[in-house]
């Protein structure tokens, strides 16, 4: 696993996901009964650890997919 996106980028994917991630925890601890911040927490999360890794699936697919587009001209 190479890292696709760069060091810019995943400073801004940690501070995001980690702000994302501790606004939504606040709110889950007021409703606990609520889903979407149970939603929101894992979307940071994600965010978060895309920016740790230096690693994103979804640039990685559309990377390959473009790879793919201009080897069939």
């Amino acid at each position: 696993m190479k890292p696709n996106i760069s060091l810019l980028n995943a400073v801004m994917r940690i501070t995001c996901g980690l702000t994302i991630l501790s606004a939504a925890s606040a709110k889950y601890t007021r409703k606990p009964w609520c889903k979407m911040h149970l939603f929101c927490m894992m979307m940071g999360a994600m965010k978060a650890a895309s920016g740790i890794l230096r690693f994103c699936p979804v640039t990685y697919m559309f990377q390959a997919g473009m790879n793919q587009d201009d080897s069939r001209q």
